[in-house]
């Protein structure tokens, strides 16, 4: 007779009796009962747990107190093995990481790739992971698919119809969080695994809605995180291995048998299965280890899989693995929180940290020693000496049942002690099922004190964050606790009953920006506790950036905000920390680097600097820069270049990455590379949509260079020169075209004027310029204006003739609507022609003067944003001007006149030209023919004209001899 008989006959009795004789619910209750014994009949004892589970966890530190295994499978990225050894080093939650950015064989811009496995200190992993590692003579086997796998057999995972598979997940974004809502309310904790595929061992939770709806309803619960606490870890904290096992099979066992039809993320399960005992099998058969000395770590869900090649002595065909992709694959630790782990994969906020609090409580209840990473929590150096302890106050809830009298009551072996007894021989399975699910759970009565300290505890925590609670409040939150455990048909109230209380009789009013109730139910019931990677088990670039820093005095295991002063001109040696602060700021996201005083730019060096510092809190970006280089400066020049040669890149793009090389890295050889990409992308635009950004990248780069530099770049003088024929070959096509707007004309017209100097230095032909000029042709008015402007420029349009042209366009009243196109053109025009300022204010002040109120009230609005977001840096120059022409006081405005309506001056009067004397005049009259040689020769018609003195002034001379003597003997004549 099989162990689980008189099980199934009542299982069936019962389907029996509430189906009517249907074979449905019967195969499903018969079915559990066969995965369960056919697990408990395999050789090789599998161990099934739930993620994040403290009855997991205490079942494991059980069972390897007593059972002390040579072997560990545990189902995790085979390829993250490398890492568990770097956990001693690092304060826990952590989380294992696996990160790509030079993919090969995955398609195209679905890079990076980023897979995390979060590892919590409660957790039966992490158990199993300490255990293994420092007992001596112990081996540890991740057996689960590498993390190559995982993203080739995602794109089959998602298209199922209900999202990631069990045990993988993407953010909470993605509506399967428990609460109902998008917003976390943990804030940057949440974010800590970025946009990371997450992997955890053993989600056990229903796959389809209806089933989920139906055990929360009956269950009188909010959400699934407290039905699994409330029925399925209360129960198992305090039960025996033997019961834990069974129960936690059947579990897996009714969530599998119960997923819906169609479900294609089955098939990616039962291909992880293969691929896991196929790892275990070749092994065993490699190393020649003992199955009976072996234990097998895996998710409820796979330890009761169905597929052919479960087990040892499975007869199916060996199972072939795919090879993975040529993608380089990346390694490290990130640090986690319980806020990110429950982001990640939908749990209930404040779950992670009652579960930690459920298990430290356990674990001091039990006499337990749980099993902890040598030197984790000390050491020396730069690793991290202190952990904090965020799992709450003494006095949390117990929500372990009673010891159950078949758990063994030997005390705790310390960890890490191995071959000081023989192995315990498994004990044949016995049912344990049956007991365990006709017996009621043994409950634990009111623990009053307990209730009371939370309490008084939650109003004085809500005080401070400026709540108006009170005693009456204390009260009332405590007998709501009690209140609503009765109505769920609880002994005692658990943490989400107290919470729900404190959330109803304290939160009367929500003020945005103040921590609402909730949440600081969670911070006095746990916490949120955040994990730190510790200096050693930091990628090298991290570790240079911390020993670079060094000098500051900073403590960047902190989380919290540092601040630091930077007196470069007392304190030179400073500088290098100055340039690593600014390149990390580049690098790095918003929050991370924040300069309070200071700034860099071209040409410039502050003298002080102050910095907000916090690197602790974004150790996750950082660590992921150490996944794509060796120091900052590497990764920078990485990024630069990606960018430049991005298919995307325009000049612009180019451009600006020259300027962030000279500021952040300096030398002449990389911006002069990037330098030189900038004018083939300048040369290849077929647009000038990327012109106003252009004229300003480039004019700024000319200036610095020009005042550090003895001579341009042959760079600089490359993209002038290609910039010129590239515009002028644009400009009249770009006046035509109305997709092209009036910013991009005018900033193509602002590089032909204000470079053109330069220009036809390198050899540059104006001619082209004049010819592309007459043949523009625009039709929109504000494009005909900058066409008036730039003939202005070129002297084949006077000023009085644009004047008139004004005037005229005011005069006509078919064209009056559109006068204020024609100003705003003109604004635009300040940009190649400056010099165009007097006349813009001129043609405002018309428009202002003459244009009706329907035309110029809606126009008024439009020039101000145009000119806010467009050209702010023409502004400046329109009230500068406005400045000198207008009058400066009040007083002085009636009787000023504007300058365009004062009276022309009357015209001089012409004097004649001057009679040509002294000895060259005199000679060329006495041969004239000499002259007109030259002058027939040059093609001069002119006729020779006759000398005449001056009769006035040599009458003066022979009237007084005397003085002109007396000057000529002063000269020496």
């Amino acid at each position: 007779m099989s162990t689980f008989d008189a099980l199934r006959e009542q299982l069936l009795d019962a389907a029996a009796a509430f189906s009517g004789g249907g074979d449905a619910l019967a195969g499903i209750l018969s079915g559990m009962v066969d995965d369960v014994d056919r697990m408990l009949r395999e050789e090789l004892e599998i161990f099934p747990v739930c993620h994040h589970s403290p009855a997991s966890a205490l079942a494991m530190t059980r069972r390897l107190r007593d059972r002390r295994p040579k072997v560990v499978y545990l189902e995790l990225c085979e390829d993250l093995r490398p890492l568990l050894d770097e956990l001693r080093n690092c304060r826990l939650p952590v989380a294992l990481q696996a990160f790509a950015t030079q993919l090969d064989g995955f398609p195209p811009g679905s890079g990076p790739l980023s897979v995390i496995a979060p590892v919590t200190e409660a957790s039966a992993e992490y158990q199993a992971i300490a255990y293994a590692l420092d007992t001596p003579g112990v081996e540890i086997v991740l057996v689960d698919r590498s993390v190559d796998h995982v993203f080739q057999w995602l794109p089959q995972e998602t298209e199922g119809p209900a999202g990631p598979a069990p045990e993988e997940s993407g953010s909470a974004d993605d509506g399967h969080g428990d609460d109902g809502h998008g917003d976390d309310g943990h804030g940057d904790e949440a974010a800590l695994h970025g946009d990371a595929v997450g992997v955890e061992i053993g989600d056990l939770r229903p796959r389809f809605a209806e089933l989920e709806k139906h055990l929360l309803h009956h269950g009188k619960v909010r959400h699934w995180s407290e039905w699994w606490d409330q029925y399925v870890e209360q129960p198992l904290t305090g039960a025996d291995y033997g019961t834990y096992r069974q129960a936690m099979a059947l579990v897996g066992s009714l969530f599998r048998r119960l997923r819906p039809d169609g479900d294609g993320r089955l098939a990616v399960d039962e291909e992880r299965e293969r691929h896991m005992w196929a790892r275990i099998r070749e092994h065993l058969a490699a190393s020649g280890a003992d199955p009976a000395d072996c234990l097998y770590v895996c998710g409820a869900f796979h330890a009761v899989s169905t597929v052919a090649e479960f087990g040892l002595r499975s007869e199916a065909p060996p199972y072939e693995i795919s090879p993975r992709t040529g993608t380089h694959w990346l390694y490290g630790l990130i640090p986690s929180s319980h806020s990110a782990i429950e982001a990640q994969f939908g749990l209930a906020r404040g779950s992670v940290s009652i579960a930690a609090a459920t298990w430290a409580k356990a674990v001091k209840r039990g006499g337990l020693t749980p099993h902890r990473l040598e030197g984790q929590q000390g050491g020396s150096g730069k690793r991290i000496t202190k952990a904090t302890n965020a799992t709450g106050p003494a006095g949390i809830a117990d929500l372990a049942s009673p010891a159950s009298p078949a758990s063994p009551a030997s005390p705790a072996s310390p960890a890490g002690i191995a071959g000081a007894a023989p192995p315990v021989a498994a004990e044949p399975a016995a049912d344990r099922l049956t007991g365990f699910l006709a017996g009621p759970p043994a409950l634990d009565g009111l623990d009053e004190d307990e209730l009371r300290g939370w309490c008084v505890d939650i109003v004085r925590l809500a005080r401070r964050n400026g709540y108006l609670a009170s005693t009456a409040d204390a009260i009332a939150v405590f007998e709501t606790s009690i209140l609503l455990a009765g109505v769920r048909g609880r002994a005692r109230p658990t943490p989400y009953d107290f919470a729900d209380a404190a959330v109803t009789c304290i939160e009367k009013d929500v003020v945005p920006g103040r921590r609402d109730v909730r949440r600081l139910c969670e911070i006095l019931l746990g916490g949120d506790k955040i994990g730190m990677v510790g200096y050693a088990a930091l990628p090298p670039l991290v570790r240079d950036v911390h020993d670079r820093l060094e000098p500051l005095g900073l403590d960047l295991t902190r989380r919290t905000q540092q601040r630091v002063l930077l007196d470069l001109k007392a304190d030179p040696e400073l500088e290098p920390c100055s340039d690593l602060l600014w390149t990390l700021r580049y690098l790095l996201p918003d929050g991370a680097i924040r300069p309070i005083m200071g700034a860099r730019r071209l040409g410039e060096r502050p003298i002080q600097e102050s910095w907000d510092v916090a690197l602790g809190r974004h150790q996750r970006e950082i660590i992921e820069l150490g996944y794509e280089g060796v120091t900052v400066e590497q990764v920078l020049e990485q990024r630069l270049r990606r960018t430049v040669w991005d298919p995307q890149a325009t000049a612009g793009v180019a451009l600006a990455a020259v300027e962030d090389a000279i500021l952040y890295l300096g030398g002449r050889r990389l911006p002069s590379e990037l330098g030189a990409r900038a004018v083939e992308l300048l040369a290849a635009e077929r647009t000038v949509d990327d012109a106003p950004e252009v004229l300003r990248r480039i004019r700024r780069l000319l200036t610095y260079y020009r005042a550090s530099e003895p001579e341009l770049p042959a760079w600089c003088e490359d993209f002038v020169t290609a910039g010129y024929a590239h515009y002028c070959t644009l400009l009249p096509t770009a006046f035509a075209d109305d997709d092209t707007g009036v910013r991009q004309v005018g900033a193509m017209l602002g590089f032909l004027f204000t470079l053109e100097g330069l220009a036809l230095s390198l050899g540059c032909d104006r001619a082209q310029l004049e010819l592309a000029v007459r043949q523009s042709h625009p039709r929109a008015p504000a494009k005909v204006a900058l066409l008036w402007a730039a003939q202005t420029q070129l002297g084949l349009l006077t000023r009085e003739e644009l004047r008139a042209r004004c005037d005229e366009l005011l005069a006509n009243p078919l064209v009056v609507p559109a006068y204020p196109l024609y100003v705003s053109g003109f604004v635009q025009a300040l940009e190649p022609v400056p010099g165009l300022a007097p006349f813009v204010v001129e043609a405002l002040s018309k428009a202002f003067a003459r244009l009706p109120d329907p035309v110029l009230l809606p126009w008024l609005p439009t020039l101000i944003t145009t000119l806010r977001r467009h050209a702010p840096e023409l502004v400046p120059v329109l009230v500068r001007e406005a400045g000198r022409t207008f009058p400066g006081a009040l007083s002085e405005l009636d009787a000023w006149t504007p300058p365009w309506e004062r009276p022309a001056a009357p015209p001089r009067r012409a004097r004649s030209a001057p009679v040509p004397s002294g000895p060259v005049p005199a000679l060329l009259t006495r041969h004239p023919a000499t002259t007109g040689a030259v002058a027939e020769l040059l093609g001069c018609t002119a006729e020779w004209g006759t000398r005449q003195e001056n009769g006035e002034v040599a009458a003066l001379i022979a009237r007084h001899p005397a003085t002109t003597g007396a000057v000529a003997e002063l000269l020496g004549a």
